[in-house]
């Protein structure tokens, strides 16, 4: 398999092709050199450069101005835009000056809230479509047949190509799943070796069964598997640290590497501003990590060897 077969994974038999690493733009205005036009740029061309073909957004990412930033650059080069897939997402509102209606933070899948954002997302990022929407996150008062509705329209449309969910439960999944139109493509799940929950409670396993890739946010678990003083942080970095000598890695490449080895053909988006990382992480998908120093990381999590 050539390394540009290795960047490339279908999310789902139906769904698009997307790089075997996705893009988290969540901090990109936190980058401390800044998030101009020629920044932007640069990020976008150093993950292109190393196969980095999927960019993770939401509308709310940095007080809904991510997404505008990021098609800034985009308007700039129209260029790139046939050489990426942007994903977005759409449910959660923060009270923010940007939404000055706002005044507790909740969720909204009503008709009218999906297509407005998705109208909103598409002139923020210049573009005439997404790749891929996702739900943000489930509402008790999401109504599945409205939000069918919605994006079914838009799929139509076509300013949606393909749907998906964030931080659903499998029983949310398959709820939604018997309204659509077209299957469901991904759920994207916080997801790293500090939180094994989903692999224990139905949710990569339903994806299994769906033949759809995962999304894994926050992959490091926020910077606490590298620099974290709990117990199970200093017992997994342990770990972590001796295998990344073994394989002569880094310990971020070690973690991805883990992800990657699930057959679920989990994505992992990354979150660093450093374009060195960005870069460095792409070698994850060149270690071939022995079973047995995945379950050295999965009962360093548990403290305890599997039963």
């Amino acid at each position: 398999m050539t390394r540009e077969d290795r960047m490339r994974v279908k999310m789902s038999p139906g769904g698009p092709e997307v790089s075997r690493l996705a893009y988290g733009a969540w901090r990109l205005l936190d980058d401390g050199q800044g998030a101009d036009v020629q920044r932007v740029l640069t990020l976008i061309e150093t993950c292109l450069g190393c196969g980095i073909t999927t960019f993770d957004h939401a509308d709310i990412y940095g007080g809904y101005r991510v997404e505008e930033a990021f098609g800034a650059a985009l308007k700039a080069r129209p260029g790139l835009r046939q050489r990426m897939e942007l994903v977005t997402k759409c449910g959660i509102m923060l009270v923010n000056p940007a939404r000055p209606k706002t005044w507790i933070k909740h969720y909204d899948y009503s008709r009218q809230h999906i297509v407005e954002s998705v109208e909103r997302s598409l002139s923020n990022l210049g573009t005439d479509y997404l790749d891929v929407l996702l739900l943000h996150r489930p509402s008790p008062l999401l109504d599945p047949d409205e939000v069918a509705e919605a994006v079914n329209a838009l799929v139509t449309q076509g300013k949606v190509r393909h749907v998906g969910v964030s931080n659903f439960t499998p029983a949310q999944v398959d709820t939604l799943a018997s309204r659509l139109s077209r299957p469901l493509v991904t759920n994207q799940v916080e997801l790293h070796p500090l939180r094994l929950e989903p692999f224990l409670d139905g949710t990569l396993d339903q994806c299994l069964q769906r033949r759809m890739s995962p999304m894994a946010w926050s992959p490091l678990a926020g910077g606490r598997l590298l620099k974290g003083e709990g117990q199970a942080e200093s017992r997994v970095r342990a770990v972590l640290s001796a295998l990344a000598r073994q394989y002569g890695a880094e310990m971020d490449q070690v973690i991805y590497a883990w992800l990657l080895r699930h057959p679920a053909n989990i994505i992992p988006v990354l979150g660093t501003q450093r374009l060195e990382r960005v870069t460095a992480a792409v070698r994850a998908l060149e270690l071939k990590m022995d079973t047995q120093d995945w379950f050295a990381v999965w009962s360093a999590s548990s403290g305890a060897a599997v039963p």
